[in-house]
């Protein structure tokens, strides 16, 4: 790289500590360009600046960062390839100096009368790879009276270029994360289980449970509403168990009728009924040594429960049309919606059956009332489903996390996972906005937290542990995690004393 014999030692050692930071970490893009874009303020003396890239599209340019006193308004909009002096850069490929923008036929001044930030002179270059523009980094307003210099211009320059290829390898590196990711889903899928979020103290307080007593072979039983990941607990408890290596059977007892469901648990005899034309093993024999989940046991059978119960106390049973007694070694981990004791009262449940299976009792909270997984869930499914989709997604919108957040989600996990992906479907890159989501906001059911309800107390809440998330991600370290929220650290600093963010 030719460097001017213009260039100052100040700025030269600025460039090469700034070179040597992004060669040492990939880690996250956003972060990254933020420090670049922070450095190039710092070294030509610029009040805001921003760094807009090309979508994929080609056919507008996003603002990716946006620093200085409008920085967070002005992310919110997107420029046209045709319009300002963003898209003069990019379409000639070219850097410019403007020192009188109010007088330049190229200046949009949508921007500045929206946010109302007087914008007097400006820096624009392009970002390259392999001399394709693919950004744009604009820094505003120089202190000094004279305006920007080309000594400034050629700085910004050769940051434009580090930029550039910083922004390509995070890209690379986390798009590899993702398939990673999906991957891992896609395995556990192929293995037939699915993958566990958790960020809430109360899920992770379940899972804490579940490795302590999955070691027994004490029966489970899981309640809460559907939806809620009752069958992923039951997976969990299964594959931290002993049993993890050998079969892990599910039945939906809701699913079948009463005559075939005696079948597929038990099995069957050639001849036993009408259309019985073999021998069959049923899920209790499949599940030998292994785990069987009884999903949507509340909708058991009276007339089935009886032979459950003596599966639980003796394991053993016959198949339908034989005498012959099986014994099994299975450890039963039982779900249902249902108001269990409810039905014991009712006499629509045995009493029984329900002590027996009710060892070790766990309730699964519904999703309104662990605000900390709902973020972690939407952001999971998008990778997964922009993956499927084949769209670059970068995110959500403040709209659409907004109502995400806010929305009750009386279907719970399987609710948001659909939502995700029906806005993946009709979304367009680069962010999910909150009409994709065709959530109807005026006949949102009430979301039931605890305590305060109001959309600003539920927003501050998820403000606190996704910085702390991310406080804990980089060590907490304020300027890094600053530059990852594209925030002031400052704006940070202030939050956390606000939102009582201590560290653990």
């Amino acid at each position: 790289m030719k460097l001017s014999s213009s260039l100052d030692t100040e700025k030269l050692n600025a460039l090469i500590e700034i070179n040597t930071l992004i060669n040492s970490n990939y880690s996250d893009v956003s972060a990254l360009l933020a420090h670049i874009l922070e450095s190039a303020m710092r070294l030509v003396s610029g009040e805001a600046s921003s760094l807009l890239l090309v979508d994929s599209s080609k056919q507008y340019l996003r603002f990716e960062i946006a620093l200085g006193p409008k920085g967070l308004e002005a992310k919110k909009f997107i420029v046209k390839m045709d319009e300002g002096i963003a898209g003069w850069v990019v379409k000639n490929n070219r850097s410019l100096i403007v020192n009188d923008v109010a007088n330049d036929p190229r200046f949009n001044p949508a921007v500045q009368q929206s946010t109302g930030y007087r914008t007097q002179n400006m820096l624009a270059v392009p970002m390259r790879v392999k001399d394709e523009c693919i950004g744009v980094i604009e820094i505003l307003n120089k202190g000094a009276e004279c305006g920007f210099t080309l000594q400034d211009l050629e700085v910004l320059e050769i940051l434009a270029n580090q930029a550039a290829l910083a922004y390509q390898n995070a890209r690379f590196l986390q798009r590899s994360r993702d398939e990673i990711v999906v991957l891992q889903d896609q395995i556990a899928t192929d293995r037939g289980y699915h993958t566990m979020i958790a960020r809430s103290p109360v899920i992770l307080e379940k899972l804490d449970i579940v490795e302590r007593v999955a070691k027994s072979d004490s029966s489970v039983l899981i309640l809460g509403e559907s939806g809620v990941g009752k069958e992923l607990i039951a997976e969990q408890l299964h594959l931290k168990s002993d049993r993890a290596s050998k079969p892990f059977v599910r039945v939906n007892c809701a699913a079948l009728p009463e005559g075939l469901l005696e079948s597929e648990l038990f099995g069957h005899v050639k001849g036993a009924f009408t259309d019985a034309i073999s021998n069959r093993k049923g899920r209790f024999e499949m599940a030998d040594q292994g785990t069987i989940f009884l999903d949507e046991i509340g909708d058991l059978p009276l007339a089935l429960q009886s032979k459950l119960l003596r599966v639980i106390q003796n394991r053993t049973f016959e198949k339908l049309g034989s005498s012959d007694t099986i014994t099994v070694n299975v450890r039963i981990v039982a779900a249902t919606n249902r108001d269990i004791e409810k039905l014991v009262e009712e006499q629509k449940f045995r009493s029984d059956l329900y002590y027996r299976l009710n060892v070790l009792p766990m309730y699964i909270p519904p999703l309104r009332q662990r605000l900390e997984d709902i973020p972690e869930l939407a952001l999971f499914f998008l990778k997964k489903f922009r993956h499927e989709v084949k769209k670059d997604f970068l995110g959500f919108s403040e709209g659409a996390m907004s109502a995400i957040i806010s929305y009750s989600w009386p279907g719970n996990i399987r609710e948001l996972e659909n939502t995700i992906e029906r806005a993946c479907v009709i979304g367009k890159p680069p962010y999910i906005r909150e009409e994709d989501l065709l959530l109807n906001i005026r006949t949102m059911p009430d979301n039931n937290i605890d305590g305060d309800k109001s959309l600003k107390s539920v927003l501050n809440l998820f403000k606190k542990h996704y910085i702390q998330k991310v406080l804990e991600e980089n060590q907490w370290n304020q300027t890094a995690t600053a530059g990852i929220l594209d925030i002031q650290r400052t704006y940070l600093s202030r939050l956390i004393k606000e939102l009582e963010i201590k560290e653990k």
